[in-house]
């Protein structure tokens, strides 16, 4: 009968090696990633500044057929300037909205909040005329004849 011996040689584990090759795997992934997650989130803040815009012209609208006037609109219910909060990240402020109005027009503007992760994305525009709203693309601070809507 042969005796029996035991292989200590065998391990149960993982080595170094292969433990620090997977680190070294997450990390790329997570680099790769990481400012496409970044971008969707900017995206995704846009769209919710888009439709607190959309939002507020519908109000403006409502306040014109009944009352043939916007003004007054900021007042009733309309502030003429708040924040808007995104509900990806609850409280946190990203875009400031204002009203600008007269009898017969109004503008709608978003502006990202400086120092803010939406700063220099650009502000977004509603008038009371466009079909689409404007967004300053290049941030220069002014909209060009180019940047005509939102997408």
């Amino acid at each position: 009968m042969k005796d029996k011996k035991t292989d200590k040689s065998k391990q149960n584990g993982f080595t170094l090696v292969e433990l620090m090759i997977v680190i070294a795997i997450i990390g790329i992934l997570t680099a790769l990633a990481f400012p496409s997650y970044q971008g969707h989130l900017k995206t995704s803040r846009r769209a919710d500044a888009k439709s607190a815009l959309m939002g507020l012209a519908n109000a403006m609208e409502r306040h014109f057929t009944e009352n043939n006037s916007y003004v007054g609109a900021a007042t009733n219910g309309v502030p003429v300037i708040f924040s808007a909060t995104s509900p990806i990240d609850g409280d946190t402020v990203f875009y400031n909205l204002t009203v600008s109005l007269t009898q017969t027009t109004y503008t709608l503007r978003a502006t990202p909040v400086s120092g803010g992760s939406q700063s220099g994305n650009g502000f977004l525009e509603l008038k009371h005329t466009d079909s689409k709203g404007r967004w300053d693309r290049d941030n220069s601070g002014s909209l060009s004849s180019s940047e005509i809507g939102w997408d």
